[in-house]
């Protein structure tokens, strides 16, 4: 599904950003209050989270939401093309 290339792209920009901080999942889960293994589920895009959790990591990294959607900076081919419409089945 063409859907889950944004989850992935979401999860490698958390990654990315809790690696930079040199936090483990650990530190990043008793910062956001997020299990551990609910981070290592949205690092993997396996998890499509909601936007209060988005909101969530962007107070923890303090950053803009819109900061934290920005997939440019990790070479991202990802734009609206790359949605999938329920109405485009």
């Amino acid at each position: 599904m063409v859907n889950k290339f944004i989850l992935k792209e979401f999860g490698i920009r958390i990654r990315e950003l809790r690696t930079k901080r040199n936090l483990s999942q650990e530190q990043l889960s008793f910062k956001t209050g997020f299990h551990r293994t609910y981070i290592g589920m949205i690092e993997r895009g396996e998890r499509n989270i909601s936007l209060t959790n988005i909101a969530v990591f962007s107070k923890v990294f303090e950053i803009e939401i819109s900061d934290l959607l920005n997939f440019k900076n990790q070479n991202s081919k990802l734009n609206y093309h790359n949605y999938q419409l329920k109405s485009d089945n």
